[in-house]
């Protein structure tokens, strides 16, 4: 059932979900179809419609998913992360934190997500890439607004891309990798709570240009 929040609320209150996802509460088909209907009338490119999604229940395919995605991120979340001297700073920590336990639990979430996108921008100079990618994340972004507005969550990895990752979970879900390129890996689950507030981010005005830089 729909939360009743403006089209506003959703926009600001939609979060990269981990700590708060909810590993015991089954997610029903039917609510991800809803999701993803609504998904598929984000723009994509010439009409070309060229995406699949990938949704993975079973145990076995999870586990492996997340291992893949731990064989890259482990590395990547012990790393120092750069000190920007703003607002930023301050959340570095939950945000490591968040992250980790995320890494540490991703086969938990009842259900995961791979979209897919026809074709490979391997290499593509950057208007090609930037137009190949723009076919599908307005899609998944939407589809991670359907679920915040139906009590559930989500959060953006792209981790598991990295270095023979990509290839690997092609291998596990059987997709074909010479023929579509992965978006990310993304855990579904209902959320600990509905309630959510906007992030702290820097002033607009401190990244807003008019006519020249």
């Amino acid at each position: 059932m729909a939360l009743n929040l403006s089209v506003d609320e959703v926009l600001t209150t939609t979060r990269s979900v981990r700590k708060r996802l909810d590993f015991d509460k089954p997610v029903p088909r039917e609510v991800i179809m809803e999701c993803l209907e609504l998904a598929l009338q984000a723009p994509t490119g010439s009409n070309a419609q060229g995406w699949q999604w990938v949704f993975v229940e079973d145990p076995a395919k999870k586990k492996a998913l997340a291992d893949i995605y731990r064989s890259n991120a482990t590395p990547y979340l012990d790393l120092p992360k750069p000190q920007r001297g703003d607002i930023r700073d301050q959340q570095l920590d939950a945000v490591q934190s968040s992250a980790k336990y995320l890494n540490e639990n991703f086969e938990k979430a009842p259900v995961l997500m791979i979209p897919c996108l026809e074709g490979r921008a391997d290499g593509a100079p950057a208007g090609m890439s930037a137009s190949f990618w723009g076919s599908l994340l307005p899609a998944v972004w939407s589809f991670m607004l359907a679920l915040r507005s139906r009590g559930l969550g989500s959060a953006w990895t792209t981790l598991h891309l990295i270095g023979d990752g990509e290839k690997e979970a092609a291998e596990v879900l059987g997709i074909p990798f010479d023929q579509y390129s992965q978006g990310g890996l993304f855990p579904i689950a209902y959320t600990k709570g509905t309630e959510f507030k906007r992030a702290q981010r820097l002033p607009a005005e401190q990244l807003t240009h008019w006519d020249s830089w």
